[in-house]
């Protein structure tokens, strides 16, 4: 295991932490405009999407040169995003799509 992973985590929530608070923090948040509303409500899926799609489709190889890479795993994202949009939960998506990905593995398919 590898503490710079650690300390990019904690780095990561102490960036996204503020938007995620500004609910909690600011008074008069559910007098924000709709679209401000929007806009941080969907700054939480936006990040979790790109990092999805960067580790998806992106494969770095021992020699650091990058290739394209479509797999399961592209599989597991699209039905993650169409069982969140559907259930309007991110639970059951990721429970899906881990679930998608380890039937696959495990039949020796992925």
């Amino acid at each position: 295991m590898s503490v710079e992973l650690v300390a990019l985590a904690v780095l990561m929530g102490a960036v996204t932490y503020p938007s995620r608070a500004v609910p909690l923090l600011l008074p008069g948040f559910d007098r924000l405009p709709p679209a401000v509303d929007e806009y941080l409500r969907l700054i939480g899926p936006a990040i979790l999407a790109t990092l999805a799609a960067v580790n998806v489709l992106v494969l770095v190889d021992e020699d650091g040169s990058t290739r394209f890479h479509v797999g399961i795993e592209v599989l597991a994202v699209i039905v993650c995003v169409a069982v969140v949009a559907w259930r309007r939960s991110l639970l059951p998506g990721l429970v899906a799509a881990v679930a998608l990905v380890m039937i696959v593995r495990s039949l020796g398919l992925g």
